[in-house]
């Protein structure tokens, strides 16, 4: 434990986030309550820790450093599934598919309502996560839509400069035409924000209707050609570096992956291309 009067270590309630345990507010309010402890004793607001110190979380012990690195995954949704770790009609989830983690948990950045595909990232680092989804990060998310209905000069217009919907003003900041015939045409188009079914109800506040819908970017972060619908991939470091610097975080500088890291990772993901995906459920688009 550090004694206060060197800044060795990071703060305690970042190492906590970085662990999936919640945001780094949640954790400065689980540090006040006393639920943390560093090396047996009860821990203090601010209180700075070093991969030795042992951290205990409601009695839990929490992986050092090392074991706990920050790891992010790409993973490319199919239709058909929810951004819910549990569904009551039993529908498959987005985290069916994911591989186990030894400690914490993956997060969703951001979500995909069921009829939408494409590109979600996952991480364990609950700080990570909350920076990428925060509007203050203003990190854009591009779509391609198809479109059934006339979409015109004027229709473009009122989209880049905004429409009212229930819940405050929306806009896009981009809308490339891309190709199509008659009343089926594709789009893309790009957000700011993360809003609730907000690609699908800027067009429809316009009189069409969204047919098809799949999140091909999200930040600098594209979908790779090789990553087919239901399979995901595991950024190496130096992209989670990245990922940190649009996210407004510092670079986390951790080690490469192993050899052997590398080796199991292939083989979950050799499991995942020979498992079938569900078949896609009928939904409101």
């Amino acid at each position: 434990m550090n004694d206060g009067t060197s800044p060795t270590g990071e703060k305690l309630q970042k190492v906590l986030a970085r662990g999936g345990l919640g945001s780094r507010r949640e954790m400065e309010r689980a540090i006040n309550a006393g639920r943390v402890t560093v090396n047996g004793q009860v821990a203090e607001l601010g209180e700075r820790v070093t991969g030795q110190d042992r951290i205990e979380f409601d009695g839990r012990r929490l992986p050092s450093t090392e074991e706990n690195r920050c790891r992010v995954l790409l993973y490319n949704k199919p239709v058909g599934e929810i951004c819910s770790r549990q569904d009551p009609e039993g529908r498959p989830t987005v985290y069916d598919r994911l591989p186990h983690l030894k400690s914490g948990r993956w997060i969703s950045v951001g979500r995909l309502d069921f009829n939408t595909s494409g590109l979600l990232l996952f991480t364990n680092s609950g700080e990570l996560a909350n920076k990428l989804m925060h509007p203050s990060s203003v990190i854009d998310r591009e779509y391609l839509v198809r479109i059934q209905g006339h979409v015109d000069k004027e229709m473009k217009q009122r989209l880049f400069k905004g429409v009212l919907l229930d819940d405050g003003p929306a806009r896009f900041t981009d809308i490339v035409e891309s190709g199509g015939e008659g009343k089926n045409r594709w789009f893309y188009c790009v957000v700011m924000e993360g809003r609730n079914r907000e690609v699908r109800r800027l067009w429809e506040s316009q009189g069409v209707r969204v047919s098809r819908l799949k999140r091909v970017r999200y930040g600098s972060v594209f979908i790779p050609s090789h990553v087919r619908v239901g399979q995901w991939i595991e950024m190496e470091p130096r992209e989670i570096d990245d990922l940190c610097v649009t996210a407004g975080l510092p670079k986390l500088g951790q080690r490469p992956l192993t050899q052997g890291e590398r080796l199991d990772l292939e083989r979950q993901r050799r499991k995942l291309r020979k498992s079938p995906l569900p078949p896609a459920r009928k939904g409101k688009s």
